[in-house]
Order: C-alpha cells, then sequence, then structure tokens
C-alpha cells in the first residue's frame, strides 16, 4: 500500500468514536485503499449493484451527486452511465457502523447492469444451480 493511501483518520478515530460519532473518517485501509459500496433503489429498496469506491470516487460523487465507482480491472475512475447514459443520481449515502462500506440511494436512469438487466442480482439459486429470477421479485 502506498503512504498516500493511508487513511490519517484512521489511526486517530478510536473505535468507538467511529461506530458511533457524526465524524466521517471512512476506513479505506481494509481493502487496499477500496471501500465497498452498495448501490440500492432510492424508491423500491432493490439492491442494484455492488462496487468499490476509493477516496476520488467517494469524492466526485459528493461533489456531482452521481455515483462514481473504482473499476479495479480498469484501475481507473468512471462514472457509472458514462458510456451507456445509465447514471445513478444519488439520493442518499448511508455509511456501515465500522466505515468501511457504504450504500449510495439512488435514481437508477436506464438499467444498472452491463448486461441491460435492471439490476445485476437477477439470478437466484435454487439447489445447486442459478435460475433467472423475476424482475418483480
Amino acid at each position: 500500500m502506498r503512504m498516500s493511501d493511508a487513511d490519517p483518520a484512521r489511526s486517530q478515530t478510536p473505535g468507538s468514536e467511529r461506530e458511533e460519532g457524526s465524524a466521517l473518517a471512512l476506513d479505506f485501509d481494509k481493502l487496499g485503499g477500496l471501500i465497498t459500496a452498495v448501490a440500492q433503489d432510492a424508491v423500491s429498496g432493490e439492491v442494484l449493484m455492488v462496487a468499490f469506491m476509493d477516496r476520488n470516487a467517494f469524492a466526485a460523487t459528493r461533489t456531482s451527486g452521481y455515483a462514481h465507482y473504482y473499476s479495479r480491472s480498469r484501475g481507473r475512475l468512471w462514472q457509472k452511465g458514462e458510456s451507456s447514459g445509465n447514471v445513478q443520481e444519488v439520493e442518499e449515502i448511508r455509511v456501515d457502523c465500522d466505515q468501511d462500506a457504504v450504500v449510495l440511494r439512488v435514481r437508477q436512469r436506464g438499467g444498472a447492469c452491463h448486461t441491460g438487466r435492471s439490476t445485476c442480482f437477477y439470478r437466484r439459486l435454487d439447489d445447486t444451480k442459478l435460475v433467472l429470477r423475476d424482475e418483480g421479485a
């Protein structure tokens, strides 16, 4: 890990303060500079996708109001929908108890999944195989 990836707030924020306090102190250290980001439909509550954010993606999301993520495969920041137009307008950001994951409550424009589906979670496990689930389920 590069020194620039270290989160100075992490070493200065005791566990109970991180868990119960009001200070934003995201813990990017646990996943090597990343946090987990879950995109959830702000109206239905359906989970749309799971991705990762680095500091730049989190900052761009807050600044623009549109979801930005860090692509591990491309090694770069990307705005959701930058090529497809299927953007995610962020209505609320929720932070988990130990500040290493966020839920983005979004208004999804178009499909959330790169396959064109409304969600990346379009299959369910049926015993030992994956089957398509009803889009409304």
